[in-house]
């Protein structure tokens, strides 16, 4: 049976890890062990970030809406303005009407009009 050198697998193995750690700083770039771990730790915080990622863009939408309501003529709060659009059966979820408040706010107007 003929020898088999690993010499080859184990560089382009290591290759793979440490262009994966482009940019990390010390020894979590050039070195293959910790390159690993950080690759561990990166890819348990990245999934976990892309769920608080959902909540931040809520807050964000929140916030926006809040700020152009509070702004009108007639200010009312965020929770009364959300109230009444579920009692008025007007079915436009956060992120549409923080959109319209930013980019639209005629038309955003028109559903505050409707409302109050």
């Amino acid at each position: 049976m003929s020898r088999v050198k690993r010499g080859t697998t184990t560089l382009k193995r290591r290759k793979n890890i440490l262009k994966k750690t482009k940019g990390y700083r010390f020894g979590r770039s050039t070195k293959k062990r910790q390159a690993k771990e950080a690759l561990a730790h990166a890819g348990v915080h990245s999934f976990a970030h892309r769920k608080d990622k959902k909540n931040d863009f809520r807050r964000l939408w929140n916030i926006k809406i809040n700020a152009f309501v509070r702004a009108n003529k007639k200010p009312i709060s965020y929770s009364k303005f959300i109230g009444a659009l579920k009692k008025n059966k007007i079915n436009l979820d956060r992120k549409i009407l923080a959109d319209l408040a930013e980019n639209n706010p005629k038309s955003f107007e028109k559903i505050l009009n409707k409302i109050i």
